[in-house]
């Protein structure tokens, strides 16, 4: 069954339909899904889906252009959440410099204390870097190392996937792997062992063709699927099987 390792089903772009999707997915092909936290607003709702479905779990974390909302008080309340059954990872953690909505140095604080909660709870953690790449790896290489996780959305250097993969960490691939303009994800799939490979939607955005500009959701995890097992040269059912492994080593294990 498919793992969607990443996905935001707390979005008011479900609002209308969110149970009705969310009921279908086993007869779609959809076996587990992680609700990722991208604020304390998101986390909770995470938790709160967690409880409502069983295929659901949790991540909890505050998203760089958002960590201005945290403080000693609220960083408590995340660390609280961390305890909770279904919450299986920190995440979306992370660096985010294409948008700077919040200052560098406060990104980096918040980013490196929600890594250290990581440790101290046991849990694995997702990452978010965009426009980031040296100062991720300079924070995840002292502060991260031993974690294990998911580097999500990655959109960096083959070189760098593969320091990632050393450090214990998979490589999310979502809808970008389907896109005309999607190379360099294209050549680090074709190059990365299948193993270090975890399957994501970032629903419900970065759908993949032919879907492309249209809400996404964890069905169309198929089309990302067929565009690894293609670049692999391996069946879709392999990457399915294997990508679910994965998944559950770095939540469950």
């Amino acid at each position: 069954m498919i793992f969607d390792t990443h996905a935001h089903y707390d979005d008011e772009q479900f609002d209308e339909d969110r149970g009705e999707l969310l009921g279908g997915m086993a007869d779609a092909g959809v076996g587990t899904i992680v609700e990722i936290g991208a604020s304390m607003e998101s986390s909770r709702n995470a938790v709160r889906l967690a409880e409502q479905y069983p295929f659901i779990y949790a991540a909890v974390g505050v998203h760089p252009d958002n960590v201005g909302e945290l403080n000693e008080e609220t960083f408590e309340e995340l660390k609280t959440m961390c305890g909770h059954e279904k919450v299986v990872a920190v995440g979306e953690i992370g660096l985010d410099y294409h948008w700077d909505t919040e200052p560098r140095e406060v990104q980096k604080h918040w980013f490196i204390r929600q890594l250290q909660l990581a440790r101290e709870m046991g849990l694995p953690v997702n990452i978010h870097s965009r426009d980031a790449a040296e100062d991720t790896m300079t924070i995840m290489k002292e502060y991260g190392r031993g974690l294990g996780g998911i580097i999500h959305c990655f959109s960096y250097s083959l070189e760098m996937a593969q320091e990632y993969v050393k450090m214990g960490f998979s490589i999310g691939v979502g809808g970008v792997v389907t896109f005309k303009n999607g190379r360099k994800l294209k050549e680090i799939v074709a190059n990365l062992p299948l193993e270090k490979i975890v399957l994501e939607t970032d629903c419900p955005y970065m759908a993949p063709e032919p879907n492309r500009g249209k809400r996404n959701d964890s069905r169309n995890i198929h089309y990302v699927a067929e565009k690894i097992a293609e670049l692999k040269n391996v069946t879709k059912e392999k990457v399915i099987e294997q990508t679910e492994n994965n998944a559950k080593l770095i939540y469950f294990s």
